[in-house]
């Protein structure tokens, strides 16, 4: 019987308890969607209306002034699949990201290996290195647009002068050569945030296990493979995400660059959104572009 009477005490101790422990969870609800309210609003405002916006514009032929009257379907979607420029545009955007992966993150991989852990003077390359992703794309963009202009450009007067007899270059209007040239301003630009992310996991990795490591025999190359890059995971992962989605929305620095041009060359997909929906105020077609980024985007 007292067997009986406390395994019954424990069971109404139990139910007590998860009582208490709802009504205190309710009342914490209140607080926590009073705090979730205003960025949920803003969140709402800012990204769930003109995503719902651009959805419903991109079924209409709409000049982005007056009335939505025009409704034409799903022909704004088959013109841009069907047009070459956009082809371009999308094949220009999974380059970037192509690149991106395979040359930019290496490259911010490595010398954040190098600089990263116990160097003398890390502080100073990290600057260096960091410098130019702290200008607006727009600066950057003009700075570069000095820099390959075949008259008085910097890169073109060390070339002359390494190589005598060297016919100065437009680099940005050669449309088999614009797409990289502008990717080299892309690798200045944003491999050093890169670097950082990376640099910023190394200092989260413990010394102990590279002094383990080395004690046990490890080389070099054995302790980054095996040890580090495999704790640096999360880093990595993070920016590749960055690199991804950054890829997909570049615009301000192809457009202070080259507009897109030389004969759409270096057209990527908001250049594209930009060019045939605002500039030709064609805002129906620019919303079917802008909802065909965004599913791209999320995919």
């Amino acid at each position: 019987m007292k067997i009986g009477v406390q395994q019954g005490d424990i069971l109404e101790n139990k139910t007590k308890l998860k009582k208490k422990l709802f009504a205190r969870e309710r009342r914490n609800i209140i607080p926590a969607l009073g705090f979730l309210f205003l960025p949920l609003l803003v969140f709402t405002i800012f990204v769930i209306v003109p995503v719902a916006q651009a959805a419903v514009f991109s079924l209409f032929k709409w000049k982005g002034l007056g009335p939505l009257s025009n409704f034409i379907g799903i022909k704004n979607f088959i013109k841009i699949l069907t047009d070459g420029i956009f082809h371009t545009a999308l094949k220009n955007n999974f380059l970037i990201v192509i690149l991106s992966l395979t040359i930019q993150l290496p490259l911010a991989l490595l010398i954040a290996l190098a600089i990263g852990r116990n160097f003398k003077g890390s502080i100073i390359f990290r600057t260096i290195f960091f410098l130019p992703f702290i200008l607006a794309e727009v600066i950057a963009g003009v700075i570069w647009l000095f820099i390959y202009n075949p008259q008085f450009g910097i890169q073109n007067t060390l070339v002359s002068k390494i190589i005598p007899g060297f016919n100065k270059y437009a680099f940005v209007g050669d449309p088999n050569i614009v797409f990289y040239a502008i990717f080299l301003v892309v690798i200045w630009k944003y491999f050093g945030f890169h670097m950082i992310i990376y640099i910023a996991g190394l200092q989260n990795i413990p010394d102990e296990l590279e002094e383990a490591a080395y004690i046990d025999g490890v080389n070099k190359w054995q302790l980054n493979w095996h040890i580090i890059l495999p704790l640096l995971k999360p880093a990595l992962l993070i920016s590749v995400f960055f690199s991804i989605i950054g890829s997909f929305q570049l615009f301000d620095l192809i457009w202070a660059l080259t507009k897109g041009g030389p004969v759409h060359a270096s057209e990527t997909m908001v250049t594209y959104l930009y060019n045939f929906g605002f500039i030709r105020f064609n805002l129906g077609y620019g919303s079917a572009v802008a909802v065909i980024i965004f599913l791209i985007s999320i995919g």
